[in-house]
C-alpha cells in the first residue's frame, strides 16, 4: 500500500472519527421537566371562521368572529367531569373511549413494556385531560349556516351508546346524540387486529329546513412531550399532503404565525386527494387518515394560552336536506410503527406514502432495502442478532467485486514495493518526478493505487444506514440476541467495571462517563478485530501515519462502545469477514500476510519507543 493510498484510508478514518465525536460532544439531551407545570388544563370551544374551521380542541375562544359565521363558545372545566366509559380490548390493545366528546384518550399497547424488566408496565400511549401529558383523539363537527355550537357534537358532548357493550375486532360501538331541533349524530367506532381506528360520523336531519356542518378530527397533545431531541430522529408532527411528505418539529410549531380567527398559531394545507397528519414519537404514532382520494384541510396548531399541540383534518362541509341524512368516515391510526403492519395499511387502504411515517432518512436509498432484509432475515432465522451477521454477510458478498479487485490490487502493490524502492533511490527528494515514475510504473503493471480505498468509502453510508435502521425502527427495539444482549438497539449492558457480570455491582449507567471508560464484551471485540484487521499488512513507514494506525482501532473501541449493539454486532461481523477474505485473496495472488510477524515488529517498535 503506497503513502498515497495510505493517505486517501487515514483521512477516511478521521473523518469517520470526527462524526463520532460529534455523537458524543452532542448526544440526546434528557428533557426538562417543569415542577410547576400545571397538571390541569382548561379546554375550550372556539368560534369558526368564515370558512366554518373546526373548533380548536383546547383553544380559548376569541371574540368578534368572522361575519356570516355563527359565534359560540364551549368551555370544558380544567377537571372533565366524570363520564361513562365504553373499553378498548382487542389482543394487541387495550384502553377505553369517554362519552365525554367521544374521545379516544385511553389506550396501552399490550405487546410492549417500558423497560426489559419483568414487572414493566405496558407502554400508555393516549392518556384522559388531567392526566400528565394528556393525548387523545376527537371527532365533530363544525357548526355552519344557522347552526351553533350547542347544536353540533363538540368536545363537551355527552354521548349515549346505542350498541355495543365494548370495542373489539369484529365488534363496533355506535355512539348517538340528539340535538334540540331534532338533529340525530351518530358515531360507529370500529378496530382492526392492530392499530387502525375507523370512525364513521353520520347526521340525519328529521328537521325542516336545511342544516350545514364541516366534519373534522383531532389530535391534541397537553404540553410538549418527553422527546429524545437526537438530530438524526424526527418527532414532531408528520403528514403526507398529495405525495409529499412534511415533518415538523414541536420547536417550528410555536413559531407559527398567529391566526386570530383560530385563537392560535396555525399552519393550513390545502389537500386535494391524498394525505393524512398526525404525530410521530421515536416507535408509536397517533394519525388522522381522510378517505383517498378525499380533499381536505391539513392543519398543525399550537395553542399558546394553553401549551397545547394539535393536529387537524377538516373536511368539506355538507349540507343535509329535510329529511335526508349524511355520513362520513375517516381513520385514527394509534399504535405502534410496525413496519410490516403500516405497510400492509399502505397497500390495501391506498394510504399514499404511509410507510414514510418511519423516519427512513436522507439516505431512505439505502435504508429501506437494508430493513427489508434484516426483517426478512429475521422471520426466517428467528433471531435479530444473527440476522444482522447474516445482513453483513450478504452486503459483503454484493460489494465482493471491488473487494476482489481492492484486495487484488492491494497484493499487487506489496509485489511492487522493490521497483517502488528503486525509484525513490533513483530520484531522490524530487516528488515531481517520483511521482510520474510512479505512475508509469502503475500503468506498466496494470495497478490502481487507489482501488483498495473504494470498499472502505462504500461502507460509511452503510454503516450510517443500518445505524439509522437500528436507532429508529421499533423491530429492533427489545429485540434480543443471547446471554445478556436482550436489546440490540441499547448499549452493550456488559462492562470491565463489574467483570462482565461476575461481580455483585452493577455496571456504569449507559451514557455516563463510568460508562464510557468501562466498556464491555462486543466494543472489546470491536477493537480486537480491528487491529487483527489491521496486521494484514505491515505498519507504514512514517512514524505519525504508523501512530495514528496503531492507536485508531482503540479509539473506534471506546467510541462505538456507547453506540446500539446491533450496530457492534455488524461491526465486528464485517471485520472479521474482511480479514478472511483479504488473507485468502492476498495468500491466492503469491502474498502470503505475515500477521503474527506483523504483530511481533509492532511490540518490538514500541518496546523501543519506550526506551528511547
Amino acid at each position: 500500500m503506497d503513502d498515497q493510498n495510505k493517505n486517501l484510508i487515514l483521512a477516511t478514518a478521521l473523518s469517520f472519527l470526527v462524526i463520532l465525536v460529534w455523537f458524543l460532544l452532542f448526544p440526546p439531551e434528557e428533557p426538562a421537566v417543569d415542577p410547576n407545570a400545571p397538571a390541569q388544563i382548561t379546554e375550550t370551544e372556539q368560534s369558526p371562521s368564515v370558512a366554518v374551521a373546526p373548533p380548536a380542541a383546547v383553544a380559548p375562544a376569541q371574540p368578534g368572529a368572522a361575519p356570516q359565521a355563527q359565534t359560540g363558545t364551549e368551555t370544558a372545566q380544567a377537571q372533565p367531569p366524570q363520564a361513562e366509559r365504553v373499553a378498548i380490548r382487542t389482543d394487541r390493545i387495550e384502553g377505553s373511549i369517554s362519552l365525554l366528546g367521544g374521545r379516544i384518550d385511553d389506550l396501552s399497547l399490550k405487546d410492549y413494556n417500558e423497560t426489559l424488566e419483568p414487572d414493566s408496565p405496558i407502554v400508555r400511549l393516549l392518556s384522559p385531560v388531567g392526566q400528565a401529558n394528556s393525548y387523545y383523539a376527537l371527532h365533530g363537527w363544525a357548526p355552519a349556516g344557522d347552526l351553533n355550537f350547542d347544536q353540533v357534537p363538540n368536545a363537551n358532548t355527552i354521548w349515549s351508546v346505542e350498541s355495543g357493550s365494548e370495542l373489539n375486532v369484529g365488534q363496533p360501538v355506535v355512539l348517538i346524540w340528539e340535538n334540540d331541533l331534532g338533529m340525530v349524530f351518530r358515531r360507529t367506532i370500529s378496530i382492526d387486529e392492530d392499530f387502525m381506528f375507523e370512525i364513521t360520523q353520520s347526521v340525519e336531519n328529521t328537521s325542516s329546513v336545511t342544516q350545514r356542518m364541516q366534519p373534522y378530527g383531532i389530535i391534541a397533545r397537553h404540553g410538549r412531550p418527553d422527546t429524545i431531541n437526537f438530530f438524526i430522529l424526527h418527532e414532531g408532527v408528520v403528514a403526507v399532503a398529495d405525495g409529499e411528505l412534511v415533518e415538523i418539529d414541536y420547536d417550528d410549531m410555536t413559531d407559527f404565525d398567529f391566526v386570530q380567527s383560530e385563537g392560535a398559531r396555525t399552519s393550513v394545507t390545502q389537500v386535494a386527494e391524498n394525505g393524512w397528519i398526525g404525530f410521530t414519537d421515536k416507535f408509536w404514532m397517533t394519525t388522522l387518515v381522510p378517505e383517498p382520494g378525499q380533499a381536505f384541510s391539513k392543519v398543525a396548531k399550537y395553542v399558546d394560552s394553553a401549551d397545547i399541540y394539535q393536529t387537524e383534518i377538516r373536511l368539506p362541509t355538507l349540507e343535509v336536506a329535510p329529511g335526508a341524512s349524511q355520513q362520513v368516515t375517516t381513520r385514527l391510526f394509534a399504535g405502534a410503527k410496525e413496519w410490516e403492519a403500516i405497510r400492509g395499511y399502505e397497500r390495501d387502504l391506498g394510504i399514499e406514502r404511509f410507510i414514510d411515517s418511519i423516519d427512513w432518512g436522507w439516505f431512505y436509498f439505502l435504508t429501506k432495502p437494508i430493513f427489508w432484509v434484516l426483517h426478512e432475515l429475521n422471520i426466517l432465522i428467528g433471531n435479530m442478532g444473527i440476522s444482522i451477521i447474516a445482513l453483513t454477510l450478504l452486503i459483503k458478498a454484493l460489494l465482493f467485486p471491488l473487494a476482489y479487485k481492492s484486495y487484488v490490487s492491494m497484493a499487487k502493490m506489496k509485489e511492487l514495493q522493490p521497483e517502488m524502492e528503486k525509484i525513490k533511490e533513483k530520484v531522490g527528494d524530487d516528488r515531481q518526478k517520483m511521482q510520474m515514475a510512479m505512475m508509469e510504473l502503475y500503468k506498466k503493471e496494470k495497478v490502481n493505487p487507489a482501488a483498495g480505498c473504494l470498499p472502505i468509502l462504500l461502507q460509511i453510508p452503510i454503516f450510517f444506514s443500518l445505524y439509522k435502521v437500528i436507532f429508529v425502527t421499533i423491530e429492533l427495539r427489545h429485540a434480543p440476541f443471547f446471554g445478556p444482549f436482550q436489546d440490540l438497539s441499547a448499549p452493550d449492558p456488559t462492562s470491565i467495571f463489574n467483570l462482565f457480570g461476575a461481580f455483585p455491582w452493577a455496571a456504569p449507567e449507559p451514557g455516563s462517563i463510568m460508562a464510557l471508560v468501562f466498556i464491555g464484551i462486543l466494543p472489546l471485540l470491536l477493537g480486537i478485530s480491528m487491529w487483527l484487521q489491521q496486521k494484514l499488512n505491515p505498519a507504514p513507514t512514517d512514524p505519525t501515519q504508523a501512530m495514528i494506525f496503531a492507536w485508531l482501532p482503540w479509539v473506534f473501541m471506546f467510541m462505538l462502545g456507547t453506540f446500539a449493539s446491533g450496530l457492534i454486532v455488524y461491526w465486528i461481523a464485517n471485520n472479521v469477514i474482511t480479514f478472511a477474505q483479504q488473507y485468502l485473496i492476498m495468500r491466492n495472488h503469491g502474498y502470503k500476510p505475515d500477521v503474527f510477524g506483523n504483530i511481533k515488529a509492532g511490540f518490538a517498535k514500541n518496546k523501543q519507543t519506550d526506551s528511547k
